[in-house]
């Protein structure tokens, strides 16, 4: 239960971006097949071959394309300037200030990669440190616990997701996707799709259990760990919620469901948090 385990929160808040261009540019990037012409003797039906992303989002026909149109991506491994410029006007210095400043690209799709795993090593994480300790709930007679002392260390960034306007971050995804779906295939997808993984990433951090009372702690070593097996075998990303306590946990999980609907092509409301219950 050390403090980096913070780092993973921001990590997922600028990753979760990486779903919102692929199915955008989907045709661009992988253009369909041209269809074979009709035969005399029509062959038996074949089953078509599977192609293009899983879960396609239809593009924002009422958007003007022309007017966004914007200069050229720089390569990915000299992108962290451009990326973070663009990080910044999304979600603002506070956000920005808090990641790495060299192949932050990299870093956010290994991240997303690995949050349903076990383990998140320290060295793909794109966040630098942070100043706030964790600290474990009251201990002696009774055993430790996740307390509002640590739950309060999550509430500045939650608030900064709660009130995200959603199409900013969707411009932002929108315009690097690119570079996020070459980043994908180097890291060893070169068939796979980046969107996918996210999706499916979503899905498993909204399956998060909520436990009924309070979360008791151990430390058998020099690290806090969960003292309820079935909760310290949750994956990183699954913890990282249960870290935060309930009330920041059901906000991230309904701005992440709001985000796989973009992904999905089934939102219907606004980007941004307004019309959500107040958090704190």
């Amino acid at each position: 239960m050390d403090d980096p385990d913070l780092k993973l929160l921001v990590a997922l808040v600028v990753a979760i971006v990486a779903g919102l261009l692929g199915w955008h540019y989907r045709d661009a990037l992988f253009p369909a097949q041209e269809a074979a012409p009709v035969a005399a003797r029509p062959a038996p039906a074949q089953p078509a071959a599977e192609s293009g992303p899983a879960y396609p989002m239809p593009g924002p026909a009422e958007r003007d394309q022309a007017a966004r149109e914007l200069v050229p991506l720089p390569p990915l491994d000299d992108s962290d300037a451009y990326f973070l410029l663009e990080i910044g006007h999304a979600f603002g210095p506070a956000v920005e200030s808090l990641l790495v400043r060299e192949a932050v690209i990299d870093r956010l799709v290994t991240t997303v990669d690995n949050l349903p795993r076990a383990k998140l090593p320290e060295r793909i994480r794109p966040v630098g440190n942070l100043q706030d300790p964790f600290v474990a709930g009251p201990s002696g007679d009774a055993a430790a616990v996740l307390g509002h002392g640590s739950f309060g260390r999550y509430d500045p960034i939650v608030a900064r997701i709660h009130y995200a306007d959603l199409d900013a971050v969707y411009d932002t995804y929108r315009r690097f996707y690119p570079l996020f779906q070459k980043s994908y295939e180097r890291l060893g997808y070169p068939d796979a799709y980046f969107n996918d993984r996210l999706v499916e990433v979503i899905d498993h951090l909204l399956e998060t259990p909520e436990p009924a009372g309070p979360v008791l702690l151990a430390r058998p070593n020099v690290l806090w760990e969960f003292a309820d097996p079935e909760l310290e075998a949750l994956s990183s990303g699954q913890k990282l919620l249960l870290r935060m306590g309930p009330d920041n946990a059901a906000t991230m999980k309904r701005r992440l469901a709001a985000f796989r609907a973009l992904l999905t092509g089934t939102d219907t409301g606004t980007g941004t948090g307004d019309d959500e219950p107040e958090i704190g």
